[in-house]
């Protein structure tokens, strides 16, 4: 028999009782487990160097099941291997100190009597899922088991979901009231985070629409219902996010448009400046040259009459521009 070692990946085994709770079961009592004791729970860590063991060598699962269990990476997806579904389920990362767009996924391979999942990351659905036990409302059975846990993955991507709402409408408020120098970094966080959180969602929703049809003995009918509800959910905040983003993408343009409007109202004035001192740099630079024959050179007021017709030159390029309606 497979001794475990201490922290090696088992993160908890758990018998269901068939009553909503159950027990945890050391590592001698998982050994010793039947079927007619009850629905089983394995989870772990599969970075876990027992994990990995056990997984690959006693768990007596086929070798992709296996090895879909230990992979590093992973889409989300469920297959049908015989009477047993393998499952791959992201949940949003709601860790401390975590970007919520950093999904955490589980793995899990579900039958008649056995669950075994695993992990790298905690994953707060599966927490959830623990705690209704211990309060004697969790699931009843393995088919019950897959529905909270689907049902808490999709319920806790709410929160995340009306955080990005509130965030962008507070953004949209910003690009209409105020200038602030960070809001186009801003909307572009915002829309990369919804861009990634939907880039997981939209292979979610086929892997819910996936659990509907696939012919496992021990998934009646009530349970695909509960399933599709939860498919229904999904898709909503899917078009939500997609919301979102359409909205971070607008308020972008409005600022880009507010943006070129002050460019262009600034361009606008130095552009008048520019065409009243035109004249006036023509003048000067022409009474400016140092040869015989400038007009008033001998007289001791042609400087004062020459300030008059630039002023009085001033006053005629203003009228015209405002006869044009250019000021």
């Amino acid at each position: 028999m497979l001794q475990q070692p201490l922290n090696e990946g088992l993160i908890h085994a758990y018998l269901f009782d068939g009553t909503g709770s159950g027990q945890f079961l050391d590592w001698q009592a998982v050994h010793e487990w039947t079927p007619s004791q009850g629905k089983l729970w394995l989870h772990f860590d599969y970075t876990g160097a027992f994990s990995q063991e056990w997984i690959s060598n006693q768990s007596g699962l086929e070798p992709l099941a296996a090895e879909a269990l230990l992979t590093e990476e992973t889409r989300p997806r469920a297959v049908t291997l015989g009477d047993g579904l393998l499952i791959a389920l992201r949940g949003v990362n709601q860790n401390p100190d975590s970007d919520p767009e950093d999904m955490v996924s589980v793995r899990l391979w579900i039958d008649n009597d056995r669950i075994i999942s695993t992990r790298k990351r905690d994953l707060l659905s599966t927490q959830d899922i623990l705690a209704q036990l211990k309060k004697g409302k969790g699931p009843c059975d393995c088919a019950e088991f897959l529905v909270s846990l689907t049902d808490r993955l999709v319920w806790r991507m709410g929160d995340t979901i009306n955080l990005f709402e509130d965030r962008a409408g507070e953004l949209e408020s910003h690009a209409l009231s105020e200038t602030r120098e960070n809001l186009r970094f801003d909307l572009a966080t915002l829309r990369r985070q919804t861009i990634t959180l939907r880039r997981y969602l939209a292979p979610q929703r086929e892997a819910l629409s996936r659990l509907m049809v696939e012919k496992v003995s021990w998934l009646n009918e009530t349970r695909r219902l509960e399933i599709r509800e939860i498919s229904d959910r999904l898709v909503r905040h899917i078009e939500d996010i997609d919301t979102v983003r359409e909205r971070t993408a607008v308020t972008h343009e409005q600022l880009l448009s507010r943006v070129s409007e002050q460019l262009n109202e600034r361009m606008y004035v130095l552009s008048i400046i520019a065409a009243i001192f035109l004249p006036l740099s023509f003048f000067t630079g022409l009474f400016g040259i140092n040869v015989g024959g400038i007009p008033g050179a001998n007289n001791p007021n042609a400087f004062f009459i020459f300030v008059a017709l630039l002023i009085v030159i001033i006053v005629l390029q203003l009228l015209l521009f405002k006869r044009k309606k250019w000021l």
